[in-house]
Formats: structure tokens, sequence, C-alpha cells
């Protein structure tokens, strides 16, 4: 099975849980607003590419490329060199925050779990259109312990 998506605006990194408290007495631990909105995008773009397809079950190959929007105060020349590739997006999000978060929004919805993901390949690169293409393959005839 070969599930592919792309999930627009810019990409954001999973957000380290917050924490409050109720009378000072009980720690509440919840995940932010902006990361919880950026994996419900997630998980709404995977759940219109799976098309009712089963849940990936066994191992899985991970290729995800990253579309940052190139920054408005550059210079024309830079924006143009940054969307020929000539200049990489070496600011954040960081691109393990946003593996994070594309992982957690497909967990349920592409694959059971993704402790799944055995093999990764992620790009970070400048676009006109920001966005994450997501492509998830099973690792065919793997062996694999349930």
């Amino acid at each position: 099975m070969n599930i592919s998506f792309f999930v627009p605006g810019a990409p954001v990194g999973k957000g380290r849980p917050k924490v409050s408290s109720r009378g000072g007495k009980f720690a509440q631990m919840y995940t932010p607003e902006k990361t919880a909105n950026y994996e419900s995008l997630i998980a709404l773009a995977a759940q219109e590419a799976m098309a009712g397809n089963p849940l990936i079950a066994g191992p899985a190959d991970v290729e995800i490329s990253m579309f940052l929007p190139v920054p408005s105060s550059w210079s024309k020349k830079k924006q143009a060199a940054a969307l020929q590739g000539q200049v990489y997006p070496t600011k954040k999000p960081d691109a393990d925050n946003v593996i994070k978060a594309i992982f957690d929004g497909i967990n349920g919805v592409v694959w059971v779990d993704d402790v799944q993901a055995c093999d990764i390949v992620v790009r970070k690169r400048y676009a006109d259109k920001p966005g994450v293409e997501v492509t998830v393959r099973e690792i065919a005839g793997a062996l694999f312990a349930a």
C-alpha cells in the first residue's frame, strides 16, 4: 500500500506539552492549541488520501518533504535563490518536531502507530506553496513482530 497526501500551509513543529494547575493542587498537561490544530489538519488530509483503505499494519517507509515559505524580508535575489534550491531553510521549525506532529496526526488514520516507521527520509526546502508532502509505503514482504 502507498498513501500520499499534502498538508497545506507552513509546517508546524510539535509544541511541548503545557501544564496548568487548578487551585494549585492538581497539574493538568495539555497539547498547545497550535499543535492540536495542525495535527487535526494532518489527520484530515491523511483520511482523505486513505479513501476507506485499511490501516497499514506492518513496517513502513516514510518520505516527508517540508516546504517553507520564503521570508518576505529577503531581497528579491535571495528569494529567487531560495526558490531555486540554492538557499536552504536552516531555521525553525525543526524537522524532527514536524515529523512528530505528522506521525501523531496519522496515528490511527494511516497506520496503527508511529512505531511502524522503519525508514524515514526528510527534506526541508523553500517553496512558493508552503506545506508538507507525505508518502507512507508499507514495506512489502517484510516480517514483523506483532
